[in-house]
């Protein structure tokens, strides 16, 4: 193991020693100076996935939180210099993490807020104007070979759980009194100018707006989804500034 993989290493790993070579410029113990470096690194690193995973942390309190986060912190270094990328795999962590069991549906709620994380650092584009769109779909013979473009920072999740109303909760009173944990769920997550915005959609509506992502046209992702109320996510879509583009392709005769 080469010096820098073996500092690297004693960093995220408390049962390890002070790495040969290190030593305090005023003379101090290198290893206690080495122990409170490794402390703050991974305090940071825990920090940090406490503001990605807001509320995980209410769920299963800071105590438990700080607990799990380090073990995961061991067993996952950082492999970007982007803090914001740090935990992108954390809700994979807490599948296979035996004491979360009794919360079953944390992970996938660490899934959600991974996706407002991801949508907030997510590229710029320009929404189309509202009259702009409602003009192009007013005309029916053109949907059939209409393909609308959506923003960069949209994104889908599929749940067994309620994971949009447990989420939700923790935005007000933090409690989940009254809702049906076990009743699955579909978000639709996307950046509104600078505010990152989750909604709860059908399971018809999850499977058009995938179908619009890989880019069938208007008609075919429709014809491609169950029954579902296409007014109503158009509406959703365009009002909350998720379409950039609008493109008519052509078709040879």
């Amino acid at each position: 193991m080469s010096t820098q993989a073996a500092f690297s290493a004693a960093l995220l790993d408390p049962q390890r020693p002070c790495p040969e070579g290190v030593f305090s410029a005023n003379g101090a113990d290198p290893a206690s100076r080495f122990a409170v470096y490794r402390n703050n690194v991974q305090s940071s690193l825990i920090n940090a996935l406490a503001d990605s995973y807001p509320v995980v942390t209410q769920l299963v309190g800071d105590e438990f939180f700080r607990a799990m986060t380090g073990l995961y912190v061991q067993s996952c270094p950082p492999q970007s210099p982007l803090i914001n990328d740090y935990g992108k795999d954390f809700a994979e962590f807490i599948d296979n993490f035996e004491p979360a069991a009794s919360v079953p549906y944390l992970a996938d709620v660490a899934r959600l807020e991974r996706l407002r994380v991801q949508a907030y650092h997510a590229a710029d584009a320009q929404p189309l104007g509202h009259e702009q769109i409602a003009a192009v779909l007013s005309d029916p013979q053109a949907l059939s070979e209409l393909t609308l473009g959506l923003h960069p920072s949209l994104n889908l999740l599929t749940s067994a759980f309620a994971v949009v109303a447990i989420w939700a909760a923790h935005q007000q009173d933090a409690t989940l009194a009254g809702i049906d944990l076990g009743h699955g769920q579909n978000a639709l997550v996307l950046r509104n100018e600078l505010e990152v915005e989750v909604f709860a959609i059908d399971h018809g509506a999850r499977i058009f707006i995938q179908n619009l992502r890989l880019g069938q046209p208007l008609s075919q992702a429709l014809e491609n989804a169950p029954a579902f109320d296409l007014s109503q996510t158009l509406a959703l879509l365009i009002s909350h500034n998720a379409i950039t583009h609008l493109h008519h392709n052509q078709v040879s005769p």
